[in-house]
C-alpha cells in the first residue's frame, strides 16, 4: 500500500474513530486502526467488537492495499507533523514508512487478516432523519440513562419508531427524558431499538449540524451513515419498559420559569448539598420561587426568583444534578414545571417536543 494524504484530513478522521478503541483490549490488533486504500480514498476503521466506526477521506492512492497500524501512534505522528502532506508506504510485512518533509517514521503493524470483519446487516429497515435534529434529541435525553451495570436495558437509549414519529427515551427509574420528532417511514418499519450509551456518546460527538443521517436497523444491530462516516453497533437485547406509563396524564399546577435563571439558581444553591439524598427544596408561592439547600454543621444556601405562577403554595425537593441536566441540554428561554403535590413526580416541559419526568426526594 502506498498513499499520499493530507495531514489535517487524516487527523480529523483518526479523531472520529479512535475513541472507540478500548485500551484494555486482549487482542493487540484491536488497538490498531484498519486502513484500506483504493480508488482515491482511504478508509479508517476502529472497533471494540461491539461498536465499529469507519471514516473515509480522500487520498492519492499510488498503490492500493490494506493494513492495520497502532491507532495511538499513528495519530500522534500525524498530529506532530510540520507539513501538510505525508506519504505512507506499507510493506508486505505491514511495516509502514511515513515521510513528511524532513520527518521520517517507521511503524510496525499487524496483518489485516487478523482484524475482525465489519458487521454485515441483512435486510435492514431504513430511516432518514435530519442530523442536527437527531443529535439534539440524543443530547436532550441520553443523560437520563442508567449507569448501573446490573440494569442493562436502562443502560441504553431507546429509539422508538412508531406512528410516524421517532421517540428517543432514556431513564434510570428515578427520572425519564423523552424527545420526539416526526419521521416518515413505512408501517412495516415500526421498531423499538435500544442503543448502548457508548454508541450514543459517539454519535453526539461526531454528528454534524447539517445534512441527513441514514439509520439502518435489524433486530440485533444498528448502523448510522453520515458525512462519510459509518457507525455500526450491537443493540441491547430485551424489551424496554413502557415509558408512556411513567408520564403523568394530569398536569396539575404549571409554573413558567426562565431556564437560564433557574439553572443558575439551582447551581448556586447546590454548592451546599452534600449528597443526593439531601436535595434542594423548591417552594412555589404566587409568582415567586425560593430554592433552599441546607446541610447540618455546614450551613444553608437560599435563592429567590420571579416565576409565572398563580396556584396554591407547593414545596417539593429534587436532586439538584437531576434538575440541572435538562436545563443544560435545553436551549429554549422558558421552561414549564407541572406539579401535583410534594410527593408526585414533577414534569418539566418546553416549547419543543420534550418531556422530563423527575421523582421528588422525600425529606423527613
Amino acid at each position: 500500500m502506498k498513499i499520499k494524504v493530507n495531514k489535517e484530513a487524516m487527523i480529523d478522521c483518526l479523531q472520529k474513530i479512535q475513541s472507540v478503541i478500548n485500551p484494555r483490549n486482549a487482542l493487540p490488533v484491536l488497538s490498531n486502526v484498519l486502513m484500506k486504500a483504493e480508488a482515491g480514498k482511504l478508509e479508517l476503521t476502529a472497533t471494540d467488537m461491539s461498536l465499529t466506526v469507519r471514516a473515509t477521506l480522500d487520498a492519492e492512492v499510488l498503490e492500493a492495499g490494506t493494513t492495520t497500524l497502532p491507532a495511538k501512534r499513528i495519530f500522534g505522528v500525524f498530529r506532530e507533523l510540520s507539513v501538510e502532506e505525508a506519504e505512507m508506504d506499507v510493506s508486505d510485512q505491514n511495516v509502514a514508512s511515513i515521510q513528511a518533509g524532513s520527518s521520517y517514521f517507521r511503524i510496525h503493524g499487524i496483518s489485516e487478516a487478523d482484524y475482525p470483519n465489519l458487521p454485515e446487516m441483512a435486510d435492514p429497515k431504513v430511516y432518514v432523519v435530519d442530523q442536527a435534529a437527531f443529535r439534539n434529541m440524543l443530547k436532550l435525553t441520553s443523560y437520563g440513562a442508567s449507569v448501573d451495570a446490573n440494569r442493562p436495558l436502562l443502560n441504553g437509549v431507546l429509539l422508538s419508531f412508531k406512528a410516524g414519529k421517532l421517540s428517543v427515551v432514556a431513564t434510570d427509574s428515578r427520572r425519564l427524558a423523552l424527545a420526539e420528532h416526526e419521521v416518515e417511514f413505512p408501517a412495516d418499519a415500526e421498531l423499538d431499538l435500544i442503543v448502548p450509551l457508548k454508541t450514543v456518546e459517539e454519535l453526539v460527538r461526531t454528528l454534524g449540524e447539517n445534512g441527513t443521517l441514514k439509520i439502518l436497523a435489524t433486530p440485533k444491530q444498528i448502523a448510522f451513515e453520515f458525512d462519510r462516516i459509518l457507525i455500526v453497533s450491537k443493540l441491547v437485547e430485551g424489551t424496554y419498559p413502557n415509558f408512556r406509563q411513567v408520564i403523568p396524564q394530569a398536569n396539575g399546577e404549571r409554573v413558567a420559569m426562565e431556564r437560564e435563571t433557574l439553572l443558575t439558581a439551582v447551581r448556586r444553591t447546590s454548592q451546599l448539598v452534600i449528597d443526593a439524598v439531601s436535595g434542594v427544596k423548591l417552594t412555589f408561592t404566587k409568582n415567586r420561587l425560593e430554592i433552599l439547600a441546607t446541610a447540618p454543621e455546614i450551613g444553608e444556601a437560599r435563592e429567590t426568583m420571579d416565576v409565572k405562577y398563580k396556584g396554591p403554595d407547593i414545596a417539593i425537593s429534587f436532586n439538584p444534578a437531576f434538575l440541572m441536566d435538562p436545563l443544560k441540554a435545553l436551549t429554549t428561554d422558558e421552561v414549564y414545571l407541572d406539579l401535583m403535590d410534594d410527593t408526585s413526580p414533577g414534569v418539566l416541559r418546553s416549547s419543543i417536543s420534550f418531556v422530563y419526568v423527575l421523582m421528588p426526594i422525600r425529606v423527613s
